[in-house]
């Protein structure tokens, strides 16, 4: 069974929405990409707080550039190319490709990227991310 073990919020003030989750539920901060993310977790889950996309962004998402809020939900697969197959059979669109996560996915279960392998919008328009490894701050 695939796992949740990211979410991904979109804002236009990270430092004061990171802030909040880690001051009210005590989120740990895991990590930073830039002046664009900070990763917080609480062991198991990811949280990414990252500044709003652009229409130019191939996973903008349905809410358009600039949205703030939830953006995209990740699960930890077995196999990202098969859950990626069976994602569009049912109805999913590609947004990304495999290529994305810089082949860094392939190389052995040992190696844990912080970035999903993929991403996909589902019938519904929601943005999934699929990874084998996980986001910074997870438990396998």
């Amino acid at each position: 069974m695939a796992k949740i073990k990211h979410i991904a919020l979109t804002t236009h003030d990270l430092e004061k929405v990171a802030s909040f989750y880690k001051d009210v539920f005590g989120m740990a901060e895991v990590g930073r990409g830039g002046s664009t993310h900070i990763y917080l977790s609480d062991g198991d889950l990811n949280l990414t707080i990252r500044a709003c996309k652009k229409s130019d962004d191939p996973d903008v998402g349905e809410q358009g550039e600039n949205f703030s809020g939830i953006h995209h939900i990740g699960f930890v697969v077995d196999n990202v190319p098969e859950c990626a197959a069976r994602m569009e059979k049912a109805g999913a669109t590609r947004l990304t490709p495999l290529a994305a996560a810089g082949g860094r996915g392939q190389s052995g279960r040992g190696q844990r990227p912080s970035n999903a392998e993929v991403k996909l919008s589902g019938p519904d328009g929601v943005i999934i991310d699929i990874s084998e490894y996980g986001w910074l701050g997870n438990s396998l």
